[in-house]
């Protein structure tokens, strides 16, 4: 018997060491790999809002070409009788031929303006795809985040398992007590129970990652290709603060949205002078006895608009304060950039030197608490319960282990989104 305990116990060693894990196919979904860089590609060609958003695009260059418009001409024609005692005693036609000239350049204005708009609206699209590249890519980590954490929640269940299988032959065997046995079985159906939940989180995750990339087939799922490991970026925070203040989508729409105001301010002092109503009329007399020749008459006119309208400068006050409303906005941005800045850069730094902490430390000390644990339940020093904690918190620690790597790799991306750059290469 103790023979046999001598061969059993150190096979236990090594199942609880072993991995177990094997990639889990959904039964209703095809996993099809994919990378950040493939992914991001696919999100921008497409993702349903950012399509959406395009079409300002075209709705703004459609106010260009609206703001070309002159004004129409009018064409009139009148009929003309004379009557008197009941009789015709004569007839007459008129026509008239009218437009509106437009004076002080508020057409040349007008496109301007449409033109200024049309840019930040160019501009506004930018700086959408800058936060939804990196709100995909913060998806993508996430899936793989959860894909990772479900199977390492698979080989903790797994090795869980196989050690609740080796205690009731242990148990049958006599080398063991029975609540031993029960307690390794409880534990598994513990795991088996999170397995499950892990599993639903991870498909959920995958889920979200078709959503975002505007996927609608139904029976594929993307599944990130991304290999976790930490990331080592030295970055010059001044510099970064710099190229953000120069280039950033949202910094170049603010500088657009204070010149598009200043020309809603020249458009308005321009649509406030006056304009020219030019006609040419024509008109034609027949009177009776028909012996009579025709009499034309032909008149034109200039139509001068009185103004009084322009004694209320409303429009003008508001476009003023428009004008200063932008100016303030884009001090704000620039501040708000500096500010994003200075703490993601902080956080970023936090996550390298958490992740290493793990890698130097944590990681290795809790592998060998639970070898050091199995070593002593080996040779009968230690309870089962104590090398289920330490095999609990080996597991706890990995977890936290992949947080910790998804953290340094999102805080990143957030760096990155701050300074308005994208060069990840995962």
């Amino acid at each position: 018997m103790k023979k046999y305990i001598k061969t059993v116990l150190p096979v236990l060693y090594l199942v609880l060491f072993s991995t177990g894990a094997t990639a889990q196919t959904d039964s209703l979904k095809k996993e099809y790999p994919v990378d950040l860089n493939t992914y991001i590609n696919i999100v921008g060609r497409n993702n349903l809002e950012y399509a959406a958003e395009k079409y300002n695009i075209g709705i703004s260059e459609a106010a260009i070409v609206m703001a070309k418009v002159i004004p129409d001409p009018a064409l009139s024609f009148d009929w003309l009788e004379n009557r008197e005692a009941g009789e015709r005693t004569g007839f007459g036609f008129y026509s008239e031929l009218g437009t509106t000239i437009e004076l002080g350049g508020k057409r040349k204005a007008r496109i301007r303006y449409a033109e200024t708009e049309r840019d930040l609206t160019k501009a506004m699209l930018d700086d959408y795809f800058r936060n939804l590249r990196a709100d995909a890519a913060l998806v993508f980590l996430e899936a793989k985040k959860q894909d990772r954490l479900y199977e390492m929640k698979k080989d903790s269940y797994q090795t869980m398992k196989k050690l609740a299988d080796a205690d009731s032959i242990r148990l049958t065997l006599g080398s063991i007590m029975e609540i031993d046995a029960v307690q390794s079985k409880l534990e598994a159906g513990i795991l088996k129970n999170e397995l499950i939940r892990a599993g639903a989180t991870r498909h959920n995750a995958l889920n979200e990652l078709n959503l975002t990339a505007g996927a609608m087939a139904s029976d594929t799922l993307f599944l990130p290709v991304i290999e976790l490991k930490g990331v080592v970026r030295n970055f010059d925070i001044n510099d970064l603060i710099n190229i953000a203040v120069r280039n950033r989508s949202d910094v170049v729409a603010a500088k657009l949205n204070m010149e598009l105001s200043a020309k809603n301010t020249k458009l308005v002092k321009k649509e406030r002078i006056m304009d020219l109503d030019v006609k040419l009329a024509l008109e034609n007399d027949y009177l009776n006895p028909n012996n009579v020749p025709p009499g034309k008459i032909i008149t034109a006119g200039v139509g001068i608009p009185l103004k009084f309208s322009n004694m209320n400068k409303g429009e003008l006050i508001a476009a003023d304060y428009y004008e200063k409303q932008a100016a303030k906005q884009y001090e704000f941005v620039v501040q708000k950039i500096t500010t994003e800045i200075l703490k993601a850069y902080r956080y970023f730094i936090a996550t390298e030197k958490q992740v290493n902490n793990f890698k130097v430390n944590m990681l290795k000390q809790s592998e060998n608490v639970l070898k050091g644990k199995i070593y002593s339940y080996n040779r009968g020093e230690t309870s089962l319960l104590e090398v289920l904690n330490a095999q609990r918190t080996y597991y706890e620690i990995q977890s936290s282990y992949i947080e910790a790597l998804t953290d340094n790799y999102s805080a990143l991306i957030e760096l990155e989104r701050a300074a308005g750059i994208w060069d990840l290469k995962f």
